[in-house]
């Protein structure tokens, strides 16, 4: 594969059948189907880090006060 070509703003996804097989139950295309699964993992690893964030500068919230000073 020549990564001079390569699209970083894409995605390649192999599409099993059970992939094709759950877009089709839910009567969406394949290529829907993964970008909703891509937002939400998205969007589930925003939400863990912003909880991970919160808690470290309560953790630290002294030293961090005194760093602003």
């Amino acid at each position: 594969m020549n990564r001079d070509r390569v699209n970083p703003d894409t995605v390649t996804l192999t599409v099993t059948p059970a992939l094709a097989d759950l877009a089709d139950a839910r009567g969406v295309g394949v290529e829907e189907l993964a970008a909703e699964a891509v937002r939400r993992y998205v969007a589930d690893e925003a939400t863990r880090t912003r909880v991970a964030a919160t808690g470290l500068a309560q953790r630290h919230q002294s030293l961090l006060r005194r760093l602003g000073e």
